[in-house]
């Protein structure tokens, strides 16, 4: 690799840092970061090959803990940005758009068809030319819970032990300990020792 190649690739991964705009052409050198592949087969490995699959999604993603557990099928544009903790239930359809990182912690529950997604795309249609995008990371903590078809949008965090509702669209960070629903997603109450005593986080506030 030329100097010149050096110089491009750290400009455009800076760009990329600062959650600036940047295309397709720009950024194909990370190209050899996508466990596509490897993705292909974890998604058609059969549920009784436990151990193939567990060595698939450790060459797959850029870290994971362990007792976890991962659904197939699931989608990533990379896997090699996603960072999973211990503990980790996801399941079916789970989609990650991780150009940039994914950040998992322990005991996050993650139901069907939930997309999180790191990357958006500028308004202006001048500037989505070449798929012009920019991308921010996601990072969700220990014990949360994500409901059925919720999509987190880039640079959110959700704290700790935060629910998000079913069809919930996350576009803002959630402070820990809270209930968090609707499109945009928004908190709705606490999450209080009253809730060791229900059943659910008000009935349907979220569902798996």
């Amino acid at each position: 690799m030329t100097h010149a190649h050096e110089e491009h690739e750290e400009e455009v991964l800076a760009r990329i840092s600062e959650g600036l705009v940047y295309t397709e052409s720009e950024a194909a050198f990370q190209a050899p970061r996508r466990r596509t592949e490897q993705i292909f087969e974890y998604n058609h490995t059969p549920p009784g090959e436990t151990g193939k699959r567990r060595s698939l999604l450790v060459a797959i993603l850029g870290s994971v803990g362990e007792r976890t557990v991962l659904l197939p099928p699931f989608h990533a544009g990379f896997g090699s940005n996603v960072h999973i903790g211990d503990d980790f239930f996801g399941n079916v359809n789970l989609t990650f758009v991780d150009d940039v990182d994914i950040r998992i912690d322990d005991g996050v529950m993650i139901a069907p068809s939930v997309t999180l997604t790191t990357t958006g795309h500028p308004v202006h249609p001048s500037r989505r030319s070449d798929f012009g995008r920019f991308s921010e990371p996601i990072v969700i903590e220990d014990k949360v819970w994500i409901g059925s078809n919720a999509v987190v949008l880039p640079g959110v965090r959700i704290g700790y032990g935060s629910v998000i509702g079913a069809g919930s669209v996350v576009s803002r960070s959630i402070p820990p300990m809270t209930v968090a629903l609707g499109t945009p997603c928004r908190v709705v109450r606490a999450i209080t020792d009253e809730d060791l005593a229900t059943r659910t986080a008000e009935g349907r506030a979220a569902s798996s």
